[in-house]
Order: structure tokens, then C-alpha cells, then sequence
């Protein structure tokens, strides 16, 4: 798999295959593709040339249809949501753009429609055009509230591709050859770092190894005003227990840092919770969120930060163009009336219900199942080639996603040898029956190669 941890090789002969068996106009708009767009990792080429994306599902050139688990985590309450789209079109006829220094109704309806569904209600509220925007302006607040620039982030971790997120990011394949990135950034092993390490011993024990190691870098490093991480980890669903998170704040207010959750594509849902920080009884000082918050549509990312921290009066934090977007607020406030009018929570845990009992009908048949990790509708399916070695199982792990995109299943690979589904909230148990039946037989398939 090389440098590609974040998601699956698009240069492998698997991918080549792929493409060679796809129809002479699907080919002919890809090569279009790749004569005007630059080349960037997992990114290009294309896998398919789509015509259509509604629900749960995207459509090919050829009428194909791919249940799909993957949607860049934008697609919580579904593709071409008709809820969102009127919202939208009516706002666009009413009021498209708002410029600096002005404000409306509908930007205040959103921030406080995202602050009401926190725990305390107590949040300022910024939007910024993208979740790596918003990952900057989370690190300018935590400089200019503490006076302390150094910020300990993961391993591992994915915050935005611009250069202050890859520099706190922890992905070689958005660093690699870029030079220096900006100072002060100090990452640490994640939960799932030190589990894989020390072997599954007691998750207490774990945690504490964890947190005392954080502590020890702050004591010894010096000037540490922030600490940043992914509450769970999107690309492969790792999932500490409460008593990491909740010793972290604990971390955070003996030591005077701001504790930033990025759940830029875990929220709204997704875990079961609204906001991911509550299945674990904390809240951080800053919540930076993006992806699905457009509802699919829009481009739109906010930071929510604490009420005590709004004394940044004197700097411009962010000053976009589109820092009070009118038709990415009203499809916020669509996204969530419809999350709560349609009760998407309560399915998503429902859901979560049935996908975990056969997933583990999936790991009782098959020991290349490594792990199997889910958190409402986030799931991972981790192959190794020996469940006691836990060697990762990389090239099965790919075979399963071309035979499963074969049959109509689109998903993510994360980590070399994990499958990663995040299905919408809308997703019905008949959709994930059809999804099972054809991973099983990707399996099983792939096994027989």
C-alpha cells in the first residue's frame, strides 16, 4: 500500500484492471479528467465517471448503481436530499450572499441550531468554506486564548490538507516533499497506536499509558496550548473509552490548553450521538466540524468554540469572504430539521444494532476478520493475515474492494487493511442486507483468487 494511509491505492494494477474493463465513454471522460486536473494521490484517476447520486446510492454512465458506504462522509442524511435542495433554492432566491460586516437572520438560525445540540449550550460560533479552514482557525484561537503556540496532535491523523492541518496532521503522503511546515507542532501515538503495541490488555491501562505520556510531554516540552485529535478515529473507527477523553480534559484544565475535537466527518449523527464527544461525557473548548454539515450540497465548515475564549476582537481570525454564508446556513438548518424530523438518530442506533450482529456472524466465519470496530453507523472491518500476529492483510483488503465494487458496493480503505463503511443515517436494514450479501461474497471471492 505504501504512502497511501488514508485511503486506497489509485495506482495499483487492481485500479488499472478496474478502469480497462470500464465502457468506451466512461474511459473517454476519464482520460478528459486527467488531461485538465492535476494528479494527486488517491484522488486520480477516477474510478467511474457518475451521472446520478440519491439515498444511499450513485449511478455510472452505464446505469450501474453503487450502494455506497463511502460519500466523503458528507452523505449523512442522504444524496440529493429534497429536503436541503428546497431550502436552498429558496434561500438563493431570497438572500445568495451576504457581505462583511453584515449579518441576517438565517447565519444566526445556524449557529445557534449548531449550539443548541451541544451539552451546555455554551459555544461562539465561526463558519469558515471548509473543514481545513476551520482546523486553522480552531489553532489561531487556542494561540491567541492561552499566549502558547506548540499543539500536540496524532499520528495517524487526518485534519485537512492545507499546510497548518498537514502540519498538525499525521499522514506522510500530504507532508511528503512539502519542506517546513509551521512550528510547534508535537504528535504523539494515538489510543490505537499504544493498543496495537501493547496488545490487548486491559483498555484502563491503556489509557492510562496514554494520558501519563501526554502529561509527560507537556511537562518536559514547555508552551503547549493546545492538544488536537479526532474523538474517533474516521478512517478506521478506532474508538478509546470515556476514561482517556475524560482524563484528557482533565489534562487540559490542570495545564491552561484548549482541548480540539475534529469531527469534521464523525458528527451529525453518525455515532449515534449528534456531536461524537458525547458518547464519552466531555466536551472540548473548541468543536471544528465540515463535510455533511451542507447536507451533501454545500461546502460548509464552522468552529464552535467555549463562551469564555470569545476575546479575539482585536484580530481577524478568519475575515472569508463567506464568513456569514447564507445558503450554506440554510442548508444547516435543514440538515438538522431533517436529522430531527425524521429521527435518524434513533435509526442510526437501531441500525447499529443489526450491523453489529452481522458483523459478528462476519467474524465468526471468516478469521481474515481481523477486528471488527463500530460506533453507530462508523464500522471498520480490519483483515489480517493471523488474527495472534495481526499481520495486516493488505492485498485481500484491496481484492475485496474491486469484487465488491463489482457487485455494487462502494466503501473506503483505511490503513492499508481496513474496510470503512459510513453509511448514510438514512440507510435501511434491506440496504444493509444487500450490503453483507455482497461483502460476503467479495470475501469469499477474493479468498479464492
Amino acid at each position: 500500500m505504501g504512502l497511501n494511509r488514508e485511503g486506497d491505492v489509485n495506482f495499483s494494477l487492481h485500479r488499472e484492471k478496474w478502469i480497462n474493463n470500464l465502457d468506451q465513454n466512461s474511459k473517454e471522460v476519464l482520460n478528459a479528467d486527467e488531461s485538465v486536473f492535476m494528479k494527486q494521490s488517491m484522488s486520480t484517476p477516477c474510478m467511474d465517471v457518475i451521472v446520478n447520486a440519491v439515498g444511499c446510492y450513485i449511478e455510472n454512465m452505464s446505469g450501474k448503481k453503487y450502494l455506497d458506504f463511502h460519500g466523503n462522509s458528507i452523505h449523512q442524511i442522504g444524496y440529493k436530499n429534497s429536503y436541503v435542495i428546497e431550502a436552498i433554492k429558496k434561500q438563493m432566491q431570497e438572500l445568495p450572499f451576504i457581505p462583511r460586516r453584515y449579518t441576517a437572520d438565517i447565519v444566526v438560525r445556524a449557529a445557534v441550531s449548531l449550539v443548541n445540540k451541544t451539552t451546555s449550550k455554551d459555544y461562539k460560533v465561526l463558519f469558515t468554506p471548509s473543514g481545513s479552514a476551520a482546523i486553522g482557525i480552531a489553532l489561531k484561537i487556542a494561540r491567541k486564548a492561552t499566549g502558547k503556540h506548540k499543539v500536540i496532535s496524532m499520528w495517524e491523523s487526518f485534519h485537512g490538507a492545507g499546510l497548518d492541518s498537514i502540519s498538525v496532521g499525521g499522514e506522510y503522503v500530504f507532508k511528503k516533499d512539502m519542506g517546513p511546515l509551521m512550528p510547534g507542532c508535537i504528535r504523539t501515538i494515538p489510543y490505537n497506536g499504544y493498543r496495537n503495541l501493547l496488545g490487548n490488555i486491559d483498555e484502563e491501562a491503556i489509557s492510562k499509558f496514554c494520558t501519563d505520556y501526554i502529561e509527560y510531554i507537556i511537562k518536559n516540552e514547555g508552551d503547549i496550548g493546545a492538544i488536537l485529535l479526532e474523538p474517533i478515529r474516521a478512517t478506521d473507527t478506532h474508538i478509546p473509552p470515556k476514561s482517556y477523553f475524560q482524563k484528557l480534559r482533565a489534562i487540559c484544565d490542570k495545564n491552561d490548553i484548549l482541548l480540539i475535537f475534529d469531527e469534521i466527518p464523525t458528527a451529525l449523527g453518525r455515532s449515534g450521538e449528534f456531536y461524537v464527544h458525547q458518547n464519552f461525557d466531555v466536551e472540548p473548548d473548541i468543536l471544528v466540524l465540515g463535510k455533511g454539515l451542507g447536507g451533501g450540497i454545500i461546502p460548509q465548515a464552522a468552529v464552535l468554540t467555549k463562551s469564555k475564549y470569545d476575546y479575539a476582537g482585536d484580530i481577524s481570525l478568519g475575515h472569508y469572504t463567506h464568513e456569514k454564508p447564507a445558503v450554506g446556513c440554510a442548508a444547516i438548518c435543514a440538515t438538522i430539521d431533517f436529522i430531527d424530523g425524521n429521527h435518524l438518530l434513533d435509526n442510526c442506533r437501531k441500525i447499529s444494532k443489526y450491523v453489529r450482529k452481522k458483523a459478528d456472524g462476519l467474524y465468526n466465519t471468516y478469521e481474515c476478520i481481523g477486528e471488527v470496530r463500530i460506533r453507530g453507523l462508523l464500522i471498520t472491518f480490519e483483515f489480517v493475515k493471523n488474527r495472534d500476529s495481526k499481520e495486516k492483510y493488505d492485498e485481500l483488503t484491496e481484492k475485496i474492494l474491486y469484487k465488491s465494487l463489482e457487485l455494487g458496493l462502494s466503501f473506503k480503505i483505511s490503513a492499508g487493511n481496513c474496510v470503512t463503511w459510513h453509511p448514510p443515517l438514512i440507510v435501511t436494514e434491506n440496504e444493509i442486507d444487500i450490503a453483507f450479501s455482497i461483502f460476503e461474497k467479495a470475501i469469499i471471492l477474493s479468498l479464492n483468487i
